[in-house]
């Protein structure tokens, strides 16, 4: 089917809410880690589980079910092996399935694998991630119901709980300021041509499946020739009309449980800055990247006008990187220019004709500078996380949840490329100065440093940084549409 004959129309009542809206104004949350005990009562639960979805609502929902499946799930379910090895790879291998991937995410040393609470080398990965969101004082029945309705069918492996939802993160800075714009009506041309500037919208095939990406193209899926869906109970493909598709308005959902050190962190910002308020307060800014007051990024207040971005959040969220490409206000390494550096497909000045030809011919300033990061767009996230603990003599932390359609171009190469990275955008011998691991690299590399470019001389470079942020859990999870909810829980290996 022609990208240009597809369908524009998106059943907003066969898609988990979760993805639309990520349910802010339900300040309390818990996540259920469960291991299915008697799959004949798991799939009749699931045939009929209260699964808020991605509807409006006047007025809004109190309180919200979610749920979402492990690969190991699927198995325990009896979904035919043939049918769950549709999905993708990385899906089925697990988040810590092999020590290439741990390698590749960061996840050595305190962030082993082996080391994690749950969902690591020494726990079965949970079969089942129930996450329960209500409006304040009412989580607590709202739990006591669900987990009365699967005591029969699940054991309960963890219990996640979150602190009541808040602007800032544990160490102190507004979070969730930048997600991208989901293109809901479709008007974003879904091919793959190139793109000159920086955009916030991205194409609905970012994070759920069954539909075009940004590059004009379907992610795989599990696509099933209609004997094999009897009752009509999936949407059909867009792609191929004749076959009915389980992943539709489904997306894959990951999940990391990351400590914070908040103490060690100021600790050693303290250090660093020598006890002067003023300067403990600029260092920290610069690892992150954004002011702690107002969340302003350190580029300035945004004034740029860029499609995705409303009028009403350009100040904190209208700007890109090309006014402080050295990063002399935000420095190349700081956290949210690697988790998202607002770049276009091309460097900047290459929307001339003659400009392109120009660079081409290997002229111009530096025009290999611009290029050393990926295009943004292919690479963007919905978060969904929440903090938890802070209170006193608890752990602090952030029970990480993003969601995308392509885990190893989405999730695991922005972890690997841009945060992880070491040499993310020319830069040397420094991965993320909040999340990384300090561990040396496999050529004995330091990866502890963070540097400052100075216009008028050397970098102000900071080693010896200690690791402040520790991964103890964590999986991959598909997010089915209620209709592949519905059909997961009748489907039977014969």
């Amino acid at each position: 089917m022609s990208l240009s004959a597809a369908p524009t129309h998106v059943d907003f009542d066969d898609i988990q809410g979760l993805v639309r809206y990520g349910y802010k104004r339900l300040t309390q949350a818990c996540f259920l880690l469960l291991r299915i005990r008697n799959a004949a009562a798991a799939r009749a639960w699931l045939a009929c589980a209260p699964v808020t979805p991605a509807v409006e609502r006047s007025p809004p929902p109190r309180t919200v079910l979610q749920i979402a499946i492990s690969a190991p799930g699927l198995h325990k379910l009896g979904v035919p092996r043939d049918i769950v090895e549709g999905f993708s790879a990385e899906f089925l291998a697990g988040m810590s399935g092999d020590a290439s991937r741990a390698r590749r995410l960061g996840d050595l040393g305190a962030n082993d694998p082996a080391g994690w609470r749950w969902g690591g080398a020494l726990h079965e990965v949970p079969h089942v991630l129930l996450m329960l969101y209500a409006m304040p004082g009412e989580l607590d029945p709202w739990l006591a119901t669900v987990r009365a309705e699967c005591t029969a069918a699940f054991e309960e492996t963890d219990r996640l709980f979150t602190t009541r939802l808040g602007e800032t993160e544990p160490f102190g800075f507004i979070d969730g300021i930048s997600q991208p714009r989901v293109d809901w009506e479709r008007t974003r041309a879904a091919r793959d041509e190139e793109q000159f500037s920086f955009t916030n919208r991205s194409c609905l095939g970012e994070y759920l499946l069954g539909y075009p990406n940004e590059y004009g193209a379907y992610t795989d899926r599990p696509l099933l020739e209609p004997r094999r869906d009897p009752d009509a109970m999936l949407p059909r493909a867009e792609d191929d009309p004749g076959l009915s598709d389980l992943g539709r308005n489904g997306s894959y959902l990951v999940m990391r449980q990351l400590c914070q050190d908040v103490g060690g962190f100021w600790q050693f910002i303290d250090r660093q800055a020598g006890g002067d308020p003023a300067l403990r307060r600029r260092l920290a800014e610069a690892m992150v990247g954004r002011k702690m007051e107002g969340g302003e990024a350190l580029v300035g207040p945004g004034r740029e006008r860029i499609d995705g971005i409303e009028e009403d959040e350009r100040r904190r969220n209208g700007f890109t990187y090309r006014s402080d490409p050295d990063g002399l206000r935000c420095p190349l390494g700081a956290h949210i220019r690697r988790a998202n550096p607002r770049n276009a497909d091309l460097p900047p000045g290459w929307a001339n004709p003659l400009s392109r030809l120009w660079r081409r011919l290997g002229f111009g300033a530096d025009p290999l500078r611009p290029d050393l990061v990926a295009s943004t767009r292919f690479h963007r996230l919905l978060r969904r996380g929440r903090e938890y603990g802070g209170g006193p003599g608890e752990e602090t932390g952030l029970h990480f949840i993003c969601l995308g359609a392509n885990i190893a171009r989405q999730f695991e190469f922005v972890q690997n490329a841009w945060l992880a990275g070491t040499r993310f955008d020319g830069l040397s011998g420094e991965a993320d100065p909040l999340i990384g691991h300090r561990l040396p690299d496999p050529d004995g590399s330091p990866t502890d440093s963070f540097s400052m470019p100075v216009g008028t001389g050397p970098d102000r470079r900071i080693a010896g940084l200690p690791q402040f942020v520790t991964v103890v859990g964590g999986a991959y999870f598909f997010l089915p549409g209620i209709s592949a909810l519905r059909y997961l829980s009748k489907v039977q290996a014969s």
